[in-house]
């Protein structure tokens, strides 16, 4: 098999830039995307004026005040990015059929066969950049290795508006000094794992075999055994289906009791029915619902989950079904309530078959 050539696009801070593309005042001013600090908000994105001081995504908007006291605090508006999104994605379809969108702001090209600029990716990539500066007003960074792993990595290294190409000759130089908090699926945990163990980037991982590795970190030792070697054989799914839908609401009081919780389940049970048909009842594939899902975060922030199996020929679920899951799950713990969350697990679309009943 000949030597893939995979491309990372990651739109620059694209929330907060939609909001300045819509609204040019704000351009050069610290905005963050994200919603009232009374509601215990987070932020989904902040410009570069205001990641200066701190603020970033998953920081609390009252935390990104304080950092920031003169920040701009904009709620967000998904229907306008979901939009400013489909723009990008027909820019990409120009060049490649083989997309797998990650988010709004991000997704994956194989370019391996694409014919243009002489088969060039790295070519093809700056293309991409500028038809998205010209036609969307918007900035965009890109990655280009032979590998999803390297790609993204790429795409991280001359934000934002830049591009980067880690070429096969290039790549076993360039992943020995990456942290291991680059890796994906490295969480906090994971990382401070790998640093009592005195690993902070690939090259100290890469003194470990396979067995030793396995011992430490059970089968994602294996994965992290290839990845700091830039190995990743993963294809690029261009597969859009949804694994799963939930709707949830953080309550800006918590709920004392399973009383409250249990008169907040109505109105999340009819977000998410009309959310679930908007997205995804109406598509041309078969919908089959594998399970029901009840999440709650307590007081204490410690989160459950619980899930209930139905039959592939079920209707709709209705409101009485996640009754007795929130019981259960609210029998975990017995303590106040921060978030309430309600849907469902789904199978892969069919094309045959029966059709989700919706009512």
């Amino acid at each position: 098999m000949g030597t893939r050539k995979i491309i990372h696009i990651d739109m620059d801070c694209f929330y907060a830039a939609v909001e300045v593309k819509y609204n040019p005042t704000l351009k050069g001013k610290a905005i963050a995307v994200g919603g009232r600090p009374e509601e215990r908000s987070v932020i989904c994105t902040a410009s570069y004026e205001a990641r200066k001081f701190g603020v970033k995504s998953a920081v609390s908007s009252y935390k990104a005040l304080k950092l920031c006291p003169h920040l701009i605090l904009i709620p967000p508006d998904f229907e306008k990015y979901h939009r400013e999104s489909q723009a990008i994605q027909q820019i990409f379809s120009r060049f490649t059929k083989k997309i797998e969108p990650l988010s709004l702001d991000e997704a994956f090209l194989d370019v391996t066969d694409a014919p243009f600029f002489g088969g060039s990716a790295s070519l093809i990539a700056m293309e991409i950049r500028k038809l998205i500066f010209h036609e969307c007003a918007l900035t965009a960074s890109a990655g280009v290795a032979e590998n999803k792993f390297l790609a993204k990595l790429a795409s991280e290294w001359n934000k934002p508006n830049g591009q980067y190409v880690i070429t096969p000759q290039a790549a076993p130089a360039f992943i020995k000094k990456v942290p291991v908090e680059k890796i994906f699926g490295v969480g906090k945990v994971t990382a401070q794992k790998l640093h009592s163990l005195k690993i902070f980037n690939c090259q100290d991982l890469q003194h470990f075999s396979i067995e030793e590795l396995y011992h430490h970190l059970g089968s994602w030792g294996e994965n992290l055994y290839y990845l700091c070697r830039g190995m990743d054989e993963r294809e690029v799914e261009t597969s859009s289906e949804r694994k799963s839908f939930t709707v949830e609401y953080t309550y800006p009081q918590d709920l004392p009791d399973l009383e409250a919780c249990l008169k907040k389940i109505p109105e999340l049970y009819q977000e998410f029915r009309s959310r679930f048909l908007e997205t995804d009842g109406n598509a041309d594939a078969k919908i089959t619902i594998k399970s029901l899902i009840v999440k709650i975060k307590f007081c204490n922030f410690k989160h459950t989950t619980v899930q209930q199996g139905i039959s592939p020929l079920s209707p709709f679920p209705t409101l009485e079904q996640y009754s007795p899951l929130l019981h259960k799950a609210y029998a975990r713990y017995c303590l106040p309530v921060r978030l309430l969350g309600l849907g469902v697990r789904l199978a892969p679309p069919c094309t045959s078959g029966k059709q989700l009943t919706l009512f």
